[in-house]
């Protein structure tokens, strides 16, 4: 009998949840897969969209992490101090004590890090919902603004799912409908980019501004943050114009977590540089995928931060470890495959897919927005949390 391997994945998110479920299913009982996360609970992300408006709860959203003990997985609760590549180690926090792990295999999934503090006054001015706390309190805080103007910033990129910014600007002015309060509230996007999704190319980025303008939302490209001034309720952007605001909505900075910055994983992207096939880093039999990496398109943009990608990219890993293990099967590639949808509100949503892997640009085509793609968005939340708990 093989001797037992260890798979080392750090970080409980979509792709870590993912890369876990599959090896757990290709490998023998002998093979350990440990999962390493700080949070006890997996939350659907995507969902936040609608907790913000108060269309959904956290509990059914999120499920507990320790279910996937059942299947098999080993589940440690913990913050991740350090990681040591060249020898595949992590060091971790867990009850007040520092333990090693050390695995034969080791996948980085641990996303991106949000750091609204890198703009002064931001966190203090607004409410993020690329966070359940800040989605839960942006819900209720929407509820005291009757009239005035609500802006939505995006603060910085890349960010996590490109098309949320878009979406939450389109259901809070549908949730303004919903509570007869329109006609009183101004709506306004600023986002540091030329245009929405621009990866996604011209025809694709056109289509979700048409969107966004058409619900009478103002759009403001090439606007970059400076800081917030939260006791007057006004941005100050780099190129000196100015807004007001009676309620800010924001996407925060992003960052590569720092653990992984100081384990020299990072290049001059600031995200960990892996081979956009395979997702292999520059350390035998270590594995990063989803938000940490950085993966450069040939157009000269980064591949979007989205779970759709940190999915195919845990499918591919945990197929190819299973085969170097067994022999079973043959490898794989990921292909740059990629969906997503946008909601649009009036319960109705658009969908985007396509080769992000395209030359000379990725090919991309949207669809919608219609009814029945909002009710396949929603049956698509309700089936990947049966799926994978």
């Amino acid at each position: 009998m093989a001797e037992g391997k260890t798979i080392v994945i750090l970080g409980g998110g979509i792709g870590g949840i993912v890369a876990a479920s599959r090896l757990r299913k290709k490998l023998p009982e002998e093979h350990r897969i440990v999962v390493v996360e700080k949070a006890a609970q997996y939350i659907f992300a995507p969902s936040f969209l609608w907790l913000m408006t108060g269309l959904r709860t956290a509990g059914q959203i999120s499920r507990p992490l320790n279910e996937l003990g059942e299947k098999g997985i080993e589940i440690i609760t913990g913050d991740i101090q350090r990681i040591e590549p060249e020898n595949r180690s992590v060091y971790i926090s867990e009850n007040g004590k520092e333990k090693e792990i050390r695995g034969d295999y080791l996948i980085i999934s641990m996303g991106a890090e949000l750091v609204p503090q890198k703009v002064p006054g931001l966190s203090e001015a607004g409410y993020s919902f690329y966070t359940l706390a800040g989605a839960e309190a942006l819900r209720d805080a929407r509820l005291n603004v009757r009239h005035g103007r609500i802006v939505i910033l995006v603060s910085s990129v890349p960010f996590k799912c490109p098309a949320a910014p878009y979406e939450a600007a389109m259901l809070i002015e549908y949730d303004c409908r919903k509570r007869k309060i329109r006609q009183d509230i101004q709506i306004d996007l600023y986002t540091p980019e030329p245009g929405p999704m621009g990866v996604t190319g011209p025809e694709v980025s056109r289509q979700v501004r048409q969107m966004v303008e058409a619900k009478n939302i103002s759009f403001h490209t090439e606007h970059i943050v400076s800081r917030v001034d939260a006791s007057s309720k006004q941005i100050i952007f780099t190129n000196g114009a100015t807004a007001d605001f009676d309620l800010l909505v924001y996407v925060p900075p992003h960052t590569a977590p720092q653990p992984v910055q100081d384990a020299g994983l990072t290049n001059e992207s600031g995200w960990i540089s892996v081979n956009r096939q395979t997702l292999e880093t520059r350390f035998a039999g270590v594995y990063a995928l989803g938000d940490v990496t950085g993966i450069m398109l040939s157009m000269g943009k980064p591949l979007p931060k989205a779970g759709v990608f940190a999915h195919g990219e845990a499918e591919v890993v945990a197929n190819n470890i299973a085969y170097a293990i067994t022999g079973k099967g043959k490898p794989t590639v990921f292909d740059g495959e990629g969906e997503c949808f946008i909601e649009t509100g009036d319960g109705k949503a658009g969908f985007g897919s396509g080769n992000f892997y395209a030359e000379p640009v990725p090919l991309v085509k949207m669809r919608g927005p219609n009814r029945a793609l909002h009710l396949g968005k929603i049956a698509f939340e309700k089936y990947w949390l049966f799926e994978w708990f």
